[in-house]
């Protein structure tokens, strides 16, 4: 999947906590949920349940859409071939 800017600012419905915010910083910047639990000094199975509630929050479905949606990128529509 490809990646391309979005030129509008996505606007989040209410504010992240702390954890939120130090998760999806994590994500954003590629690390694992092993490694952003290490760091937060916390297990891998609270991130990943921290993760898994803030993506159904936002209506994403992957770490990838996830990416997207809180770097500004969106997700580019693939071109049928004909």
């Amino acid at each position: 999947m490809v990646l391309s800017h979005d030129t509008q600012r996505f606007q989040l419905p209410g504010p992240l906590t702390a954890a939120e915010r130090a998760n999806l910083s994590g994500v954003v910047g590629g690390l694992t949920n092993e490694q952003i639990a290490r760091a937060r000094g916390r297990s891998v199975r609270t991130v990943a349940n921290q993760l898994a509630a803030l993506y159904r929050r936002f209506g994403v479905r992957s770490r990838l859409e996830a990416i997207a949606l809180f770097s500004g990128a969106q997700p580019a529509q693939e071109q049928k071939r004909r």
